[in-house]
């Protein structure tokens, strides 16, 4: 893959436009999808597909950055009363476009990833390509339910291609717990059969560690700590991810898919359909060419002053992750903050080759510290120990149960448990964390009525209003989430 399969473009006959209405899941063409699915060489183009759904507006283009981080305490926005501000202000309608971006393009990605597993058994092609594109596309499939059922709790789970236009409108919400039993299956099945590494133009395609970091965060949400400890723990016994030891290393474009990298999203730029949005919709909205060159800025992703805080005074992460200022073309300061990981200059407007990291090996340790902290307290134990090796890369003093710092000291599960959200805060900042951290540790309402609204959180706000154009197609299956009207 590495940044340079162009595969994508060609994938006329699966495309079905992000803007039409889903649970519709039937194609364009069943006579040409039909036919389509003859070859290898067919099942390749449709298993790039799936990966290409990724890039696109409704995912982890636009919409997903918008999910994770502008709901969260570490962005804000420009601009208010338009559908992305709404995340930030929680007042998300239910013809919010944005909502309807993220069911529409992850549905459009699950029946691409249905296609593939509904045809692949009658192509002529060898079993163990066969195994690993089967594997992959349930990767992807976990991946796109995982991120539906944190967004909207109970959603359909389409399991098959629908054969008939009646069958689209025919599947009702399942509930969420049914629906986590399938991430685990396809993500436990995908890690059986994924290789550890690709080479050549294969890297960047999903592997055996990106199913099982994706697994232990599914375990992790799903609050089984030990399930997640024993994953997470696979991840790290792989022994091929490490962390980089230039924190600043991880954001250059030229250094994608690096040892740190679990999975990125893939993007290259050049006027080929295949760049990234995110830098010019990052840098602040009257940048003009001072902080992106081509294409100015949108100001979309601005950084809240509670996140620039949240830095330890030597943390040198803040300076590599956000800027609070850039000088103008005429020479002049401004203090207007902007996220400075991801930035790149495009070829042209919205077209930049950063790669989006969905998951990457800083991550996994959090994570794993997380799971063994949850299983039973131990001072200075295991848990300390990958907490410590995050920090421990940026120059900042371990944390310890006896430490004479009180600001270092860790004496109980509580305490620890803090300390660990905390550093998932800053080293994963702006990255598409926060938020869905908040929900799957219950501390949403706490820590968003903290940062001073002028109205309360509530319960309901820790998922999104199912679109009303969903509603509208589905009456008599589809209900709306409660505190989001009927």
């Amino acid at each position: 893959m590495k940044k340079k399969q162009l595969a994508f473009l060609v994938i006329i006959l699966m495309t079905t436009a992000c803007g039409e209405d889903y649970l519709d899941l039937r194609p364009v063409s069943q006579a040409n999808v039909t036919n389509f699915y003859q070859t290898p060489e067919d099942m390749t183009n449709a298993v790039w597909g799936v990966y290409a759904i990724l890039q696109q507006y409704g995912m982890y283009g636009f919409a997903m950055m918008v999910a994770g981080e502008n709901r969260s305490d570490n962005v804000t926005n420009t601009l208010k009363g338009n559908a992305y501000a709404d995340f930030d202000d929680f007042v998300v309608a239910t013809n919010n476009s944005i909502i309807s971006d993220l069911w529409n393009t992850h549905f459009a990605g699950i029946y691409r990833a249905n296609v593939v597993l509904a045809r692949i058994e009658n192509v002529p092609m060898s079993e163990q390509l066969k195994n690993r594109y089967v594997a992959e596309v349930k990767f992807l499939r976990g991946l796109m339910y995982f991120n539906l059922v944190r967004i909207f709790g109970d959603v359909p789970l389409v399991l098959t291609e629908p054969v008939a236009i009646e069958e689209g409108y025919s599947h009702t919400r399942t509930p969420t717990d049914q629906v986590y039993q399938q991430i685990i299956q396809d993500l436990s099945e995908a890690a059986q059969e994924l290789p550890v590494s690709y080479s050549g133009n294969d890297i960047g395609r999903a592997t055996q560690g990106a199913a099982l970091a994706l697994l232990g965060k599914v375990h992790l949400t799903t609050q089984d700590f030990q399930a997640a400890s024993i994953t997470l723990k696979q991840v790290i016994d792989l022994g091929v991810y490490q962390l980089l030891p230039d924190y600043a290393a991880l954001w250059d474009p030229a250094n994608a898919n690096h040892a740190e990298s679990v999975f990125e999203v893939q993007y290259k730029k050049g006027g080929l359909g295949e760049g990234s949005r995110y830098p010019n919709e990052a840098a602040p909205r009257q940048s003009a060419a001072a902080v992106v060159e081509i294409g100015g800025g949108q100001g979309v992703y601005i950084p809240e002053e509670n996140i620039i805080n949240a830095y330890e005074a030597d943390d040198l992460r803040k300076e590599i992750s956000l800027a609070e200022g850039y000088t103008s073309g005429e020479g002049n300061y401004i203090p207007d903050p902007y996220i400075l990981k991801l930035i790149d200059q495009p070829f042209q407007a919205y077209d930049s080759d950063v790669n989006w990291t969905l998951l990457r090996y800083a991550d996994v340790l959090l994570m794993y510290a997380e799971a063994l902290n949850e299983l039973g307290y131990e001072a200075d134990g295991n848990a300390f120990t990958y907490l410590n090796m995050i920090r421990e890369r940026v120059g900042l003093p371990a944390k310890t149960s006896d430490n004479t710092n009180s600001d270092l000291r860790v004496t109980s599960q509580s305490e620890l448990r803090m300390a660990i959200e905390q550093e998932r805060r800053v080293e994963l900042a702006f990255e598409g964390h926060r938020w869905f951290d908040l929900v799957r540790t219950g501390r949403y309402m706490e820590v968003m009525n903290a940062r001073g609204y002028a109205f309360i959180i509530e319960e309901y706000h820790k998922v999104f209003p199912i679109p009303q154009a969903q509603i509208d197609i589905n009456p008599d299956v589809l209900v709306q989430n409660p505190g989001y009207g009927n």
